[in-house]
C-alpha cells in the first residue's frame, strides 16, 4: 500500500510502503510514425519535489495568485507525523518540513521549499497532504523560474493518457487510466473512487506522493499511493477493490492513485482549504 519510503535500501525490498512512480523505461521508436504523441513529451519535472521519503509537487488551485503562499502536495501517509489513524483529519498543524525542488530534466536540485505549515491531511476517503510554504507562488517564479502545477478541478476520465512523476526516484511513469474504483480498502484504510492504472504505471516504495499527470494538459488529477503487491485481499501493501453491491477484487501487481479535483474546489483565495459548504473533503 503506502509506498513510502524510510530509506533507500527499502525501495528494493518486496514491501516496500504505498505510493510507487514507476520510472520512464521507453523505447526509442523503430520508426517515426510509432514516435508517441507531442502532447505526451511536455510531461517533465517542473514543479515536482522530492521529500526523504516520498514524492511531492508544487501545485496551485483554480483561484491562486502569485501573492498566495504557495502549496505541496503529496500523500497524506506521507507526513512526517506518522501516517493519519482512519477517521482522521488534520488541520493547521505546524511543520518546518523542506522539500527539494528539482529543475526540468530531473537531474538538478533548484533549492529547497520550507514549509511552515500542514494545511490539511487525511488518509480518510483519499489519501493527501496539503503543505504550506514560507514562500509565495511569484517568489518561486522568480528565483527559480519553476511555476506550479495547477490541480484540475474536473472528475478525469478512462481511457486518459497519464503520466506519475517522482521526485524521489526521478522517474516518470506513463500509462492510461483504466477505470475508476468505487471504494478501495487497504487495512484500515478506504478510499473513495480511486485511479486505476494501465500497464505501464508499474510504481514503487518512494513515488507515493507523486502528482498525476493528465498528459495532454499537463494538470494534475490525482497523486500516487499505493498498489497490490502480493495478491492479498485488502490488507496492508495489498488494497483491494469494492464495488456497489460489496463485490471484492483482488488484481494482484496493479496499482492506484488518488483523484485532486475534489482538493482543487475546496482551494480558496490564500491557498486556504475551506472545508464544508461544497467542499467534499472529510472534516475533523
Amino acid at each position: 500500500m503506502i509506498r513510502r519510503l524510510a530509506g533507500a535500501a527499502a525501495a528494493t525490498a518486496a514491501g516496500a510502503t504505498l505510493l510507487t512512480a514507476a520510472g520512464t523505461a521507453q523505447a526509442a521508436p523503430a520508426a517515426p510514425a510509432a514516435a508517441p504523441p507531442a502532447a505526451a513529451a511536455k510531461v517533465d519535472f517542473a514543479g515536482i519535489v522530492a521529500l526523504d521519503n516520498c514524492s511531492g509537487s508544487l501545485v496551485r488551485g483554480p483561484r491562486s495568485a502569485g501573492a498566495d503562499p504557495a502549496l505541496v502536495l503529496t500523500n497524506g501517509h506521507c507526513l512526517e507525523t506518522g501516517m493519519p489513524k482512519a477517521g482522521e483529519v488534520i488541520v493547521d498543524r505546524p511543520s518546518t518540513r523542506t522539500f527539494t525542488l528539482l529543475d526540468r530534466t530531473g537531474r538538478k536540485n533548484l533549492g529547497t521549499l520550507k514549509a511552515t505549515r500542514i494545511e490539511y491531511a487525511t488518509m480518510t476517503d483519499t489519501d493527501v497532504a496539503v503543505y504550506r510554504l514560507t514562500d509565495t507562488y511569484a517568489k518561486i517564479r522568480s528565483r527559480y523560474r519553476t511555476d506550479a502545477l495547477k490541480l484540475s478541478p474536473a472528475h478525469p476520465r478512462a481511457g486518459t493518457p497519464i503520466s506519475v512523476v517522482s521526485g524521489y526516484w526521478k522517474k516518470i511513469y506513463s500509462c492510461k487510466i483504466d477505470g475508476f474504483v468505487h471504494r478501495m480498502r487497504e487495512a484500515d484504510w478506504t478510499w473513495k473512487d480511486s485511479i486505476r492504472y494501465g500497464p505501464g504505471c508499474d510504481t514503487i516504495g518512494g513515488t507515493s506522493g507523486s502528482p498525476i499527470l493528465d498528459d495532454r494538459s499537463r494538470h494534475v488529477v490525482g497523486v500516487n499511493n499505493t498498489g497490490n503487491e502480493a495478491g492479498g485481499r485488502c490488507t496492508l501493501n495489498n488494497p483491494c477493490e469494492i464495488d456497489e453491491n460489496g463485490r471484492v477484487t483482488v488484481r494482484k501487481g496493479v496499482n492506484y492513485g488518488q483523484q485532486t479535483y475534489t482538493l482543487a474546489r475546496c482551494l480558496g483565495r490564500g491557498s486556504d482549504v475551506v472545508l464544508g459548504g461544497k467542499c467534499a473533503l472529510p472534516r475533523p
